[in-house]
């Protein structure tokens, strides 16, 4: 577990590390607010687009080394977005999201396969781990930044930790107990998609991570556009993300409570939509009110979202299946979410008109998560065919 931890904390500082620095960025490189949005859109876009490969790269390389390949691309896109031109931000981006997209939908699977029993708690831990590594990127940004006496070297040092985490999973990776219990993705995936219940926790995932990703890529630029400087904003925004860590790891021991994981699911979404509006359009001096709730509702969120997935199916090939396909096509939909808030400043729209925005996803969030919420499992006949079974 403390293996998959260290692994989890690579996964969100590559992320929430850029958003303190943008205007540095911006004023460094004279990238536009849409050229701005797509650099915030890509690494979410790149994690939709290569959490699919993961099932091909497991089959193929098998689930442990693809995992390290994995964390190499990571290391090598963080190393290149620290020689500060366009072109290398854009190149070293796509790598980072190239990278997590794949250990992110491979981890799922390895849970399952190494703690069935406890595998949405375990979950909940991991999903913590990420919460962490996000708290520190977006804390840490702006003094590295000071202390490095540049915004390139301070996105650049963040590899050194990716490095750590790849020399201990070869050092200490899983294996199987035998070659046939790998979390190896197996049967067609047109039959999966033909499943509602995959539908709901995909789109679920894409709603949550599209209010996520807005966070991480755009919170200390609107929090600066409301009046804060560049320090109060980050460390706002850090604030918040470690109140993630709490959440991530209460919502499955709550969740676990019941079979019906609704209630959860929407009153973390409650919170998120109401974080959201406390810091965009509320009172200032209920600006920490707003840190909380939201800090609260993504955490517990987010862990829901991908508790789902191991909760929704019956063991680790069918989670690793439904992790690809789930973050594949939801963190697709999710890069949606950056564009539009960059598009929706270059047009001047201003803070109320983004908050509407933002409502609108929790919204539809809510009713994707009161379908994937219910008590439902994919699983294989005796005939390997994949049916959902609904419980009672």
């Amino acid at each position: 577990m403390l293996l998959m931890v260290l692994v989890g904390l690579n996964l969100r500082p590559a992320l929430s590390s850029l958003a303190p620095l943008l205007p540095r960025v911006e004023a460094s490189t004279g990238i536009s607010n849409v050229g701005i949005g797509a650099l915030t859109t890509l690494p979410v876009l790149c994690l939709g687009l290569f959490a699919p490969l993961a099932p091909w790269l497991s089959n193929r390389l098998g689930a442990e080394r693809s995992l390290s390949a994995a964390l190499l691309v990571l290391a090598t896109g963080l190393a290149l977005r620290g020689l500060a031109t366009p072109f290398w931000l854009f190149a070293g981006t796509l790598l980072v999201g190239a990278g997590i997209g794949v250990v992110g939908s491979l981890l799922p699977a390895f849970v399952k396969r190494e703690l069935p029993r406890a595998a949405d708690l375990t979950t909940g831990v991991y999903t913590m781990a990420l919460c962490l590594g996000g708290a520190l990127g977006a804390g840490l940004s702006i003094p590295m930044a000071e202390a490095l006496g540049s915004w390139s070297l301070a996105l650049m040092s963040w590899s050194a930790l990716a490095i750590a985490a790849l020399i201990a999973w070869w050092r200490m990776m899983p294996q199987p107990s035998t070659p046939g219990t790998r979390p190896a993705i197996t049967g067609n995936t047109r039959e999966l998609m033909r499943q509602p219940l995959a539908w709901h926790v995909m789109l679920l995932m894409g709603a949550q991570s599209s209010l996520a990703y807005i966070v991480f890529g755009w919170l200390p630029s609107l929090l600066i556009e409301r009046g804060y400087d560049a320090a109060q904003a980050g460390w706002m925004m850090a604030a918040s993300v470690m109140v993630q860590l709490f959440a991530a790891l209460a919502a499955p021991w709550i969740a676990r409570l019941g079979r019906d994981q609704r209630p959860v699911l929407l009153l973390t979404l409650s919170m998120v939509a109401g974080g959201l509006s406390l810091l965009l359009v509320g009172p200032i001096e209920w600006r920490w009110a707003g840190v909380l709730l939201l800090g609260l509702g993504q955490g517990g969120g987010f862990s829901m979202a991908l508790t789902l997935i191991v909760l929704r199916t019956a063991d680790s090939r069918l989670a690793g299946k439904l992790s690809g396909l789930v973050q594949g096509g939801g963190y697709t939909l999710a890069a949606l979410g950056p564009l539009a808030v960059g598009v929706m400043r270059d047009f001047e729209l201003g803070l109320p008109i983004i908050n509407l925005a933002l409502l609108s996803i929790a919204v539809l969030a809510a009713g994707f998560a009161w379908l994937a919420g219910r008590q439902r499992r994919l699983e294989l006949d005796d005939q390997g065919r994949l049916f959902t079974r609904v419980y009672r």
